[in-house]
């Protein structure tokens, strides 16, 4: 049985697909036995090494993506493309006695029964009519379907062409093709191809076997824009050997291979043709490892989702790569970004840079390393957190237009440049002066939001000792609000950060002759939010619209201040300041204000 087998065979056992590594004796058995690789790595039990001998290396870098099977074992029957594509499509199914059909029923209606539930079959005779005209396909799906060559003595003399000869679209995938000649054989049959993909095959033999062989390659392709080669484990070499018989190639994917790095390869015509890359799922660690991409002149989509991206760079020393102009999209989200130096970075990578995705990365579920969790649930918190990053991404890149999918406008750019510049006046504050240049140099655009919104104000605290009592007190202004008397003025007042909100209510209503249970504190950080939905109460309007606008917006403005709103109009639109209401409870004042003075209103409860 062992002649029936060779190196590199592509075998499937119960729909299973795996590839020959080696034919011989295994130790402490008696008998020939195949040490197989399984495309599905879960399936086996070793790697090839087996109680202490290395019978055969795998592609996969599973553990456990070989074992040993008798050549006795029945294997699934292979099968030419167009036995695949008749059997698929051309065979017509026979009810099994669960459909019933009533003669004195619409003869496309048939009756299902799910256990004792009825459904009812519609239209599905129609369809499987049209579909069964094997010569009218477009689009053919023969993903899995055991195929190995393009035509056999079996299939009656009948080849492709004849077979269906207007597919433009084919999915290969997932078959027993060990050369890639036999995928030249069926695609050059099919002169309207316009996209194909050859996933998880596991081709031994990518060189044309001949010059007319090679010719007839550059040929079966002349049309084909569309090339998927994921999960095939090849080189990154031997994927650009294959895409160079596409002459006219715009996108290629290359996903799942394992690629830790690209080399430099031979590219041909796919220099100045190729406009879409896809690495989706690899393992690379910056942008450097795929700089021999930078060639591409065309190259507008970069898709490198789900990999473990963290740099530009491989070391701070080397020179960043730098992609064509015509690059404007790249899809980095689910890598391993931590740091803003990355997207710092991108402009000077992707000088073109327009649109970005970058969600589900560590920066963006923590845009201020160090910063404490906003307060909330965990819902309204990761909500935004997720809008602070948002806000700093956009305002960090002033050439982007789409984030994420979503459309950045000139409002959102304001409002993103303007919550940016007041994270960096926090920072600063919060930094000794003689730490301000240290600090601006993670903020290169600083001074550009400084000549076009004016520079913030910088108060700076001074450092306490913490082993003083100074730094256990809080300072703390009390202002007198709505519903307390007039006459009242503000008071100063050193609390300790150990007192919970019942003692300083209690404080407060002392101060104010007000009862504590009838007041509520609310503390005025000094911070600005912005007002969603003003840049659309601003847009474009008529003369005779403008006087209406701006009466509503005083209307606004007033109702809003009515409710202790401080509203103000800045630059860019309308903003109102950050309060946050001291809810009654046992939480220590020091966990409820930042800092060590705090400006606190006192209002009576309405």
């Amino acid at each position: 049985m062992a002649e029936t087998h060779h190196l590199g065979q592509r075998l499937s056992y119960d729909g299973a697909l795996c590839t020959v590594r080696y034919i011989g004796d295994v130790v402490g058995t008696t008998g020939t036995w195949l040490g197989v690789e399984w495309d599905d790595p879960s399936r086996g039990k070793h790697d090839g090494h087996h109680k202490g001998v290395r019978y055969f290396d795998c592609l996969s870098r599973s553990r456990s993506a070989a074992s040993f099977v008798r050549p006795s074992r029945r294997a699934d029957k292979p099968q030419s493309f167009v036995a695949a594509l008749l059997e698929k499509y051309a065979t017509a199914p026979i009810g099994d006695g669960s459909n019933v059909t009533s003669p004195s029923r619409n003869p496309e209606i048939d009756i299902i029964f799910f256990g004792k539930k009825v459904a009812e079959e519609v239209g599905f005779d129609k369809i499987r009519r049209q579909l069964s005209k094997v010569e009218d396909l477009r689009i053919v799906i023969l993903d899995g379907m055991r195929i190995a060559w393009d035509v056999m003595f079996e299939d009656g003399g009948r080849g492709v062409k004849d077979t269906s000869p207007w597919i433009f679209e084919l999915d290969l995938s997932r078959n027993l093709f060990e050369s890639f000649g036999t995928v030249v054989r069926i695609c050059r049959e099919l002169e309207g191809l316009k996209s194909l993909r050859l996933n998880g095959n596991r081709f031994q033999i990518i060189h044309p076997e001949s010059e007319p062989t090679a010719r007839s390659a550059l040929e079966a392709f002349k049309e084909v824009r569309e090339l998927e080669l994921e999960e095939t484990l090849l080189s990154w070499e031997s994927i650009c050997e294959i895409a160079s018989n596409f002459p006219v190639l715009d996108r290629l994917s290359g996903s799942l291979n394992h690629f830790t790095s690209i080399p430099e390869a031979k590219l041909s015509t796919l220099v100045s043709t190729l406009t879409t890359v896809d690495l989706e799922y690899n393992e690379f660690t910056s942008l450097a490892d795929i700089a021999p991409l930078a060639s591409l002149k065309a190259l507008r989509i970069l898709h490198l989702k789900g990999n473990s991206i963290s740099a530009i760079r491989t070391h701070p020393d080397a020179p960043p790569p730098i992609f064509a102009p015509s690059l404007t999209y790249i899809d980095v989200s689910y890598n391993a970004i931590c740091s803003w130096s990355f997207i710092d970075a991108l402009p000077t990578s992707a000088p073109s840079l327009t649109a970005l995705r970058l969600s589900n990365n560590p920066l963006w579920a923590n845009p201020v390393p160090g910063a404490a969790r906003p307060a909330g649930d965990d819902h309204d918190a990761a909500a935004r957190t997720t809008d602070e990053a948002h806000m700093i991404t956009t305002a960090r890149l002033p050439s982007l237009k789409t984030l994420n999918f979503a459309t950045v406008t000139p409002q959102d750019r304001t409002n993103a440049e303007l919550f940016y510049l007041s994270r960096i006046a926090k920072q600063l504050a919060a930094a000794p002066e003689e730490d301000e240049a240290r600090v601006l140099e993670q903020h290169p655009l600083y001074a550009a939001l400084c000549a076009a919104y004016g520079e913030p104000d910088i108060v700076r605290r001074d450092e306490v000792d913490p082993s003083f009592l100074e730094a256990r007190l809080v300072r703390v202004l009390f202002v007198p609000g709505a519903g307390v008397a007039a006459q009242k003025t503000e008071t100063e007042m050193e609390i300790p950060k150990s007192f919970d909100v019942y003692a300083v209510k209690a404080i407060a209503g002392r101060m104010f002759a007000v009862p504590p249970l009838a007041i509520r504190l609310v503390w005025e950080t000094g911070e600005w939010d912005p007002v969603g939905g003003f840049d659309e109460e601003l847009g474009d309007s008529s003369d005779e619209e403008d006087e209406g606008l701006e009466a509503d917006l005083a209307v606004e403005l007033e109702a809003a201040k009515g409710f202790g709103e401080d509203v103000e109009l800045r630059k860019g639109g309308r903003w109102v300041k950050r309060e946050v209401e001291l809810a009654d409870g046992p939480r220590q004042l020091g966990f409820c204000v930042d800092g060590l003075s705090a400006r606190i209103r006192v209002e009576t409860r309405q």
